[in-house]
């Protein structure tokens, strides 16, 4: 009897364990986790825990097997096989050098090759290499996108020749574009903190289909820090960070900490940047020179001599980030994620707005400066491995937002501020799947709403006897913004070297907005915008050989009139006022690009072309509101302009990146971007578009050690003559140095820098970085502030 109960424990033992399969990364033995595995009709299926193991008893002994992650190869096997093999399989990892994976493209992981746009991937690590202050600063080190910056507290990336609302921008795949983006220089990217990044993606071109209304220039797609689950027993990790720079004294003290438990994992995130005034190189124009600056005194605005002219005055503030994140995995089909990021700035100034100047020599200002800017993000994503009927796997994602923004002016010698502050609630729901064939054709898609609210206060402060009183508001208050949109994306693997990408985007926006008439006369009491946005795309791309990789992409975006552009009151320049336009509708981009990677041993080089055509740009033009060209505001006459369809634009260029990597671990790598651009005038005049930016580019060579790396780079900008300006720029000679002629004009520049990064100890990393070794001094294009002159940078970093 004994015996006999012994054997049958013995069998039930051996077939619990033939019911059960190890899967392992085949080069490092490590466990592949998160694999699926699934019968041919995937009417069945399970997935690999965190130590690579899955049951196989649903499963018949001479079924075919599939077993597929993104970043291994996908391989079949039967029942029988495994067990012959003892249980154990071994999957061939993708290499992330030679088939990087992305994500922006669907949302969901995709290899790079099968994708017919171009992406920049930025690895989470390039952060701690090259330390930025700011997520802008971060993104112009790529060399491949241009970033304008109006005060030391902005950042507006250029892409494509399109900028501000024409980009969207997402934050852990929330959109982060709201119903006040506008089409002047933005800075929302600085709420951004780029030491809680772990990786970033820029899509160059429209992002339609994905991502609606704003993504026809490009997608800028940031992933904070992820909490991560430990294998075996729970435990705590993380960074504690400072660092100071020397071009504007700046001071940051960052700390990271991460709990890992099997079901349970936190990740938290602290960056606080104090930044003084910004100092300017020395040898370049004397236009950027700070010679003078307007302060109070007794009472009086005074303009006072500054005692070192290179130090752009009033240009520092202070920033605030924080984050955290909770993440609970109760089983291998659910993951719960929660995460709450808030980020403020100090007060900051409208740097060009006081250097502007009257034709008496006095400052229009004495004082233009933003008010905190704050951010809140609040965000729930449930994860859900389907069995493959109608999904693999399925996001379903619920997000607030609010931001808020104000902007304080006192003309010089006035004793009236004038205050705007806006506040915008952002509520957003979305579900996204992905269903994958085991040929590893895949469908996207899923639906979206949006919904924001902006609340508007205008009110006019004397600074002596500090009485209040209402004053227009920059938008209507209580102005609303709704999205609401269905998308599918489709990847065909036609062949194994040919892979077609397709998709389809129907969005509808609905916008209401009531004026207040106790300051302006509007011919209007409302402004409602309800219209709906067709967008597709298909690309290719081919790979004849391993050595080469083509693409062709064609694809339709638009931008849908927000608050901004139908409700907006605001002065960009002195004797300009743009005022309300309820008649607006829809811009649409049509755009193409080819591209071509070609693959040597140690060298790699890619081309890329594009052209878009961009039709019923929304652009400020000259208007009349009620029947007049000219009126009064805050005590000036000002001329009459507005946002109104019409205008066409073209615009084309080239993008060429490289890399060469040499022996003993040396890499040389570089990019160059060239874009050029029409629009057409009312008169049929063709005129220069505003956010083409000069030629640029970056070009690097780097040494790697075992516990050091080491680069020098260069960074280069090319001219744009006064010819090349468009006309809103050639207007501003505040903003640009002047050339022989008396003209503005945005002049070329370079700047030679140098980093190192050596590891003291396994948790102690030193960082030692100079920029602009030679002192230039220069402004990028469009720009209201002068760059860092020569800057000292030191961070040493804690790792536990």
């Amino acid at each position: 009897m004994i015996r006999i109960i012994f054997l049958l424990v013995f069998l039930s033992a051996f077939n619990a364990f033939s019911q059960t399969v190890t899967v392992v990364n085949s080069e490092t033995g490590e466990p592949a986790v998160n694999v699926a595995i699934y019968n041919k009709s995937k009417k069945l299926s399970t997935y690999t825990n965190i130590d690579g193991k899955a049951r196989l008893d649903k499963f018949d002994l001479d079924e075919n097997l599939y077993f597929q992650a993104i970043s291994y190869l996908t391989i079949r096997l039967t029942k029988n096989q495994i067990i012959a093999n003892g249980n154990l399989v071994g999957l061939t990892p993708r290499s992330e050098t030679i088939d990087p994976i992305v994500i922006s493209a669907s949302k969901f992981e995709q290899r790079e090759r099968d994708i017919p746009q171009k992406i920049i991937a930025i690895p989470g690590l390039k952060v701690q290499e090259y330390q930025p202050q700011t997520t802008a600063d971060f993104l112009e080190q790529t060399g491949q996108v241009f970033v304008q910056k109006s005060q030391q507290g902005g950042g507006s990336p250029m892409i494509r020749g399109f900028s501000t609302n024409r980009l969207l921008i997402t934050v852990d795949g929330v959109r982060m574009n709201n119903a006040i983006f506008r089409g002047g220089n933005l800075q929302n990217i600085i709420s951004i903190d780029p030491l809680s990044i772990d990786r970033s993606e820029v899509i160059l071109g429209p992002g339609s289909v994905v991502y609606g209304s704003d993504a026809i220039g490009g997608v800028m797609n940031f992933y904070t820090a992820q909490p991560k689950f430990a294998q075996d027993s729970s435990m705590v990790s993380g960074r504690v960070m400072g660092r100071y720079s020397s071009a504007n004294n700046e001071n940051t003290v960052h700390a990271r900490f991460n709990y890992h438990g099997d079901q349970w994992a936190t990740a938290t995130s602290i960056s606080l940047n104090y930044f003084d005034d910004l100092r300017m190189g020395e040898h370049g124009p004397d236009d950027y020179l700070r010679l003078q600056y307007q302060t109070r005194a007794n009472q009086q605005d005074v303009v006072v001599d500054n005692p070192d002219p290179r130090v752009q005055i009033s240009s520092g503030y202070d920033q605030i980030n924080l984050l955290q994140k909770v993440s609970y995995e109760p089983s291998l089909k659910w993951r719960l994620d929660a995460s709450l990021i808030y980020t403020a700035t100090s007060d900051y100034s409208r740097y060009d707005a006081l250097t502007r100047f009257r034709e008496s020599g006095e400052p229009r200002n004495a004082a233009w400066y933003y008010g905190p800017q704050k951010w809140l993000l609040a965000h729930g994503v449930a994860t859900h491995r389907g069995n493959g009927k109608w999904y693999d796997k399925m996001v379903i994602s619920q997000s607030f937002q609010k931001a808020e923004e104000s902007r304080n002016t006192r003309s010089f010698q006035s004793n009236s501020l004038f205050r705007n502050k806006e506040q915008v609630n952002i509520w957003s729901t979305s579900v996204d799947a992905e269903r994958r064939d085991r040929e590893n054709n895949v469908l996207f898609y899923g639906v979206e709403f949006i919904h924001n609210r902006v609340n508007s206060k205008g009110s006019e402060v004397n600074i002596e006897t500090n009485e209040v009183q209402a004053a227009a508001s920059r938008y209507p208050d209580g102005a609303s913004w709704r999205s609401l949109a269905a998308y599918f994306n489709y990847q065909w693997s036609i062949k194994k070297n040919l892979t077609l990408q397709s998709g389809l985007r129907y969005n509808h926006i609905w916008l209401n907005a009531d004026f207040d008439q106790r300051f302006f006369d509007f011919p209007f009491q409302s402004a409602t915008v309800n219209t709906g946005a067709l967008t597709g795309a298909a690309g290719l791309t081919y790979l004849p050989n391993p050595s080469w990789e083509l693409r062709a992409n064609f694809s339709t975006a638009f931008r849908a009139p927000n608050v901004d552009d139908v409700g907006k009151i605001f002065d960009p320049d002195p004797g300009t006022l743009i005022v309300p336009n309820p008649d607006v509708e829809s811009e649409y981009s049509y755009n193409t690009e080819l591209g071509v990677k070609r693959k040597w041993k140690n060298v790699q080089f890619e081309i890329a072309g594009y052209h878009t055509f961009l039709k019923d740009a929304l652009v400020p033009r000259p208007f009349y509101f009620n029947g007049q060209d000219q009126i009064e505001y805050q005590g000036e006459t000002r001329n009459v302009f507005a946002i109104q369809n019409g205008q066409e634009a073209r615009i084309w260029g080239i993008e060429v990146a490289g890399k060469w990597s040499l022996e003993n671990n040396w890499s040389i790598k570089g990019t160059y971007t060239h874009v050029n651009g029409e629009q057409t005038e009312g008169d049929g005049s063709k005129e220069n578009v505003r956010h083409v930016a000069p030629d640029f580019g970056r070009l690097e060579i780097e040494k790697t050690g075992s516990r050091w790396n080491a680069a020098a780079w260069l960074m280069f900008n090319g001219e744009l003559g006064f010819n090349d300006l468009d006309p809103t720029q050639r207007n501003r000679p505040y903003l640009y140095a002047l050339d022989e002629d008396g003209n503005p004009h945005s002049p070329r520049w370079y700047t030679f820098n140098v980093r190192g990064n050596y590891q003291l100890k396994d948790d102690i990393t030193a960082t030692v970085i100079i920029e602009n070794i030679t002192d230039q001094r220069y402004r990028t294009y469009s720009s209201g502030i002068a760059a860092a002159g020569r800057n000292l940078i030191v961070a040493l970093r804690f790792d536990f």
